[in-house]
């Protein structure tokens, strides 16, 4: 494990990845080479550094709705709009724990306050399995809640898939 909220390249990918395993508009051909790719960063760098990497998303994902949002009359206030919506829908999702649903929430008001959500996280120990899992759905809510704001189903996936394409020179 990284220290100081630094998440290794291929654990961020995986997380992103783990994501386009959920969506439902991710290609049949697709969903196989992100599978691939989350298994090969869990056998590189382990699960506990894949849930960190989802930590680390849903604070880039929570920030970005919230930097958006800064403008306009009809914008999410973190606090009482965005953090409630997230939570209220987690237990849409059958395998979400119910006791994860603190940590995950915690999660998101570091992020909504600007703090490093993956060092905030860090200071209570290793992610357990089903806490991870609470994290990889909440990151599929705020990407589904990006899409919804800007009414461009499948946005925020293409800008982060861009993301990784342009980085992956960097990281190989």
């Amino acid at each position: 494990m990284s220290k100081d909220g630094v998440v290794a390249y291929g654990a961020i990918r995986a997380a992103w990845d783990s994501y386009r395993v959920l969506e439902k508009r991710t290609s049949a051909q697709e969903r196989p080479q992100a599978q691939q790719r989350v298994k090969d960063a869990m056998d590189t760098c382990g699960p506990e550094e894949v849930s960190r990497g989802t930590v680390f998303l849903v604070g880039v994902l929570t920030g970005y709705l919230i930097a958006e949002q800064s403008g306009g009359e009809d914008r999410l206030d973190p606090l009482s709009d965005l953090i409630p919506a997230v939570i209220r829908r987690l237990p849409t999702f059958e395998m979400a724990d119910p006791a994860q649903l603190p940590m995950a929430t915690g999660v998101l008001m570091a992020a909504a306050m600007g703090m490093d959500t993956v060092a905030w996280r860090d200071r209570f120990g290793p992610i357990p399995p089903e806490e991870a899992l609470v994290h990889g759905f909440v990151l599929w809510l705020l990407a589904d809640l990006f899409d919804s704001l800007i009414n461009r189903p499948g946005a925020i996936d293409r800008m982060m898939r861009e993301t990784f394409e342009a980085m992956a020179t960097e990281h190989p």
